[in-house]
This record gives C-alpha cells, structure tokens and sequence, in this order.
C-alpha cells in the first residue's frame, strides 16, 4: 500500500511539473500582452482626454466584436493539434493550421466590414459624435491586426499543442519591447491612428517571429512527430484495444498489443487523417461561441452598472476591479490551456489513465489557483484603488466590489480550468451549456434583482455572478467526473487516424457527452 501511495504521488507529481512547465510561460506570454494594452492605454492618455476615451472605447468595440471571435474560433486548434500531437500525427498538426489560417482570415473580412461602420454602431449605442468619430478612426487603424491576428493567433496554438512554449513567451517579450518605441514614434506623428498602427506591427513581429521558429526549427518538426512524455504508448498498440478521448487508462490497450519493453513513447508514424471543414467548424463555433459568450457577461456587467444610482462612481469602481481581475486572467487563461494540451495530448496518444490524471490534477490546480487568487485580490484591494484614484468614494467602491471579487475568483479559475478540459475532450458544446445557464440565466437575472430590487448595487450584481459561475463550474465539474475516458480515447484515435470521412464526420459531432 505503501508503494502504491508513493507511486501514485510522484505520478502526481510528474504530472503537475508537466502542466507548471506549459502554463507558467503562458501566464509570461499573457502577462506581456496586457502590459502591452497598458502601454497603448497610456500614450492614448498623452494624446488627450478625447483621444483616451474614443481609443479605449474603440479598443473593448474591436475587442469584443472582432479579437473574441477570433480567439474563440482558433480554440478549436487546441483539440485537433493536442490530440494529433499526442498521436504523433504532424501532417494532422499542419493541415490544423492551415484550415484554421484561412478560417480565421475569412472570418477577418466579415468583421472589417462591421469595424468600417464603427461609428454607425457607437452613434446607436448612444456614444457622442466625437468620440464615435474618433473612436472609428482607431478601429480603422486597427484593421490590419485582424489578418495579422488571423495568423497569430494558429501559429501560438500549433506550438502549444505541442507543449511549445518559451518561444511564444521569448516573442511576445520582444514585441513588446518594440512597441514601446513604436507607440511613441508613431502617436506622435500619427495621433490615434499611430498608436493603432504599432499595435498591429509589433503584432506582425511576433507573428513573424514564430512564423520563422515553426519553419526553421528542427525542433519544432521533431516535435510534431512525436510527443515529448516518456508514458506514451503507440498508437497502433492503442487501436488494438478500446482507449477513451477524455480520461481512460491505456494500460489494457498497451496489453492488448505488444509494444517494446525498452521504450514506452516509440511512435509508429501516424498516417495522416482527413480534416474536413464540417469537422473543424463543428469544433470551432462552439469554442467561439463559448468566448464570446463570456466575454460579453462581462460587457453587459458594466453598461449595467452605468444604470446603477451615484452610476459615475460604480462604473469606475467596477473598471479598476475588473483591470486586476484582467491580471489573474492571464492566470487562468494559462491553466485553462495548459489543462487542454495535457489532456489532449493523452487521449492521442491513446492513454486515458493519464488523461484522467491531467484532468484531475488540473482541477486541483484550478482550485488552488483560485485560492490564491482570490486572496491576492484581498490583499491588493487597498493600494489597487489607491493606484488608480485619489477619491476617497471611489476607493472605497473598489474596496469593496474587489472583496466580492475575491470570491468570484475562488470559482473562476476552477471554471476556466473546465473548460480546458472539455476543450481537449473535443466537447466545447459542453461549456457552452455550462456558460448559458450559469452566466445568462441565472447569473445576470440574479446580479439584476439583486442590484436594482434588493438595491445592494454593484456588489449585487457581481454577487450574481458568483452564482451564476457557481452553476456553471458545478455543471462542468459533474460532466468531467462521470466521462468515460476509455470511450473518449478511442474517439481520438480515430480522429487522428486515417479513415473513411464518413466516420471521421460523425466523430466529429462532439457535442454528445459519452456514455
């Protein structure tokens, strides 16, 4: 008992440095990118007060109607490539990124039709014809970082499918090194359509940058071919005995067909499978769907909270409050990821007993990630609000929306964690389901009553959203424990294999949660 105990520790163990090796530079590549926002937010600030509120007021419109879609619609890499990595499947891993290239430039040219219109739109919403005309001038500007964003966006998932991930951070740290200089040649040539164009060239010369790396690097091509863990298995020896795509042991698949004793993680090259685009875009409108959908609670949280009596000193309170939680984004976005190339990457290779594993491991993580979370936002509640106002209400605001916060955070991290892993399960509709209910029938509804009926204000309304986020994380959390791993292994293995594309389409249909 004893050396089961101490097996299944370091087992444990093994695991959580495999995850903290992908998710730590994630959070540095995150990290740099809202260090970047800070950056344009600040010479837009030294352009003038027009120009910081039509930029700022640009950037959420292009945020949430153009830059959500497409990381939503990239997220269905994360499945396709982490399942094909784990299978040893290169030419599944290119095909994947170069379907979801074109994908994501064809969706750039429906958004800059919308983004042409910008002012159209903030006239609608009730915006002054100034800041409607500025703020345009600036989504203008922004243009070219959709088809630059179109190639970013794949090019950082090919790479961490394949738990490649300081490049990414080595890239993104040199571009924000550049746009730094950038923004401040720029605006002050160009005013607000030169801080727009060095966002989207420093954008270009990270995407150049990983462009070159995944062209050039040996490496890079090694690992495409085959996965890094020591553990896995091959795939034909997975074939031969049913493995599970979400969390399954392939302990009986391994039995079932002899592998060499001398070395577990030997690959037969995988053949190539067919990725057809009713495959992909089954994947990827659930997972953008699933963004956009969340990102927009928390649009709509704020134009809520500009109807709240005394509106003025709650919209700005709710702004500082949310520009920390921004920082533990990085956070969760990162684990999120991590917990999603792991389990992925285990179910193509036809291991559900470590697919189980990563999942399990992950959701510990999340949840002490949100502790930690949570008491970090604690802490930093006081000198937060004094960084970002001298008004004693204001402070007290922030004081006070961020200790509700807190709590919020202690089940965000574990929620986002979920959605990773159905992400790597190829079952984004699930989240999906999770993400309306919580978010858009209870927790809205609940915020609203709370904050106007019960007048409990803006800690109303962020308290529906623990609710809310409640709901969903229960919801997620029950799907992931009842999956049959086996069942989802083999789901994989046929995804990453070849076969007819009659059985590969109803593969594909991922939205079913296993039985």
């Amino acid at each position: 008992m004893i050396g089961m105990a101490a097996a299944l520790s370091n087992a444990v163990a093994a695991e959580f440095v495999a995850q903290r090796g992908i998710a730590f530079p994630l959070i540095g590549m995150n990290l740099t990118w809202f260090a970047k926002l800070a950056v344009t937010t600040a010479f837009l600030g030294r352009l003038g007060e027009l120009q910081l509120a039509a930029g700022t007021l640009g950037y959420s419109f292009a945020n949430v109607t153009g830059f959500a879609v497409l990381t939503g619609l990239c997220a269905a890499m994360e499945p396709i490539c982490g399942q094909a990595h784990g299978a040893g499947n290169a030419a599944l891993l290119r095909r994947a990124l170069a379907m979801s290239t074109a994908m994501l430039c064809g969706a750039s040219l429906a958004i800059a039709l919308l983004w042409v219109r910008a002012d159209d739109v903030l006239l609608r919403l009730g915006q002054q014809a100034d800041i409607a005309a500025t703020g345009r001038a600036y989504v203008v500007g922004l243009l070219p970082d959709l088809a630059v964003a179109s190639f970013l966006n794949p090019l950082k998932a090919y790479l961490s499918a394949q738990e490649v991930t300081l490049p990414p951070l080595l890239a993104a740290t040199l571009g924000l090194a550049a746009h730094i200089p950038l923004t401040a040649c720029l605006s002050a040539r160009m005013g607000i359509r030169g801080v727009a164009a060095a966002v989207w060239i420093s954008d270009l010369v990270v995407a150049a940058m990983l462009a070159g790396y995944v062209l050039l690097s040996p490496g890079s091509a090694a690992a495409a071919a085959a996965p890094a863990d020591d553990h896995h298995q091959q795939p034909a020896a997975a074939a031969a005995a049913p493995a599970d795509d979400h969390h399954q042991p392939a302990a009986a698949a391994a039995a079932a067909a002899p592998a060499p004793a001398d070395d577990h993680h030997q690959h037969q090259p995988a053949p190539p499978a067919s990725l057809t685009w009713c495959c992909l875009l089954r994947l990827a409108l659930p997972c953008c769907l699933n963004t956009c959908l969340e990102w927009w609670s928390y649009e709509i949280l704020v134009l809520l909270t500009g109807r709240l009596p005394d509106a003025r000193r709650a919209v700005a309170a709710v702004a500082v409050t949310l520009n920390f939680d921004y920082l533990l984004f990085a956070a969760m976005l990162s684990l999120s990821v991590s917990a999603s190339v792991r389990v992925s990457n285990e179910l193509g290779a036809g291991d559900a007993a470590l697919a189980r594993r990563a999942a399990r491991v992950s959701l510990a993580g999340g949840a002490l990630a949100g502790v930690a979370g949570g008491l970090l936002m604690l802490a930093a509640r006081r000198p937060w609000a004094r960084l970002f106002s001298r008004s004693p209400e204001v402070r007290e605001g922030v004081g006070r929306a961020m200790e509700v916060m807190a709590l919020l955070e202690l089940v965000n991290f574990p929620l986002n964690v979920c959605g990773g892993i159905v992400r790597g399960t190829a079952r984004p509709l699930l989240a999906v389901y999770a993400v309306v209910a919580g978010f858009y029938v209870l927790a809205l509804p609940v915020g609203v009553f709370l904050a106007f009926r019960a007048r409990l204000g803006l800690q109303g309304l962020l308290a529906g959203f623990i609710v809310g986020a409640a709901a969903s994380l229960a919801v997620l959390v029950a799907v992931i424990l009842r999956m049959d791993w086996d069942a989802e292994a083999q789901r994989a293995h046929k995804r990453t294999a070849a076969g007819h594309e009659k059985q590969q389409e109803e593969d594909c249909n991922c939205n079913q949660p296993s039985s």
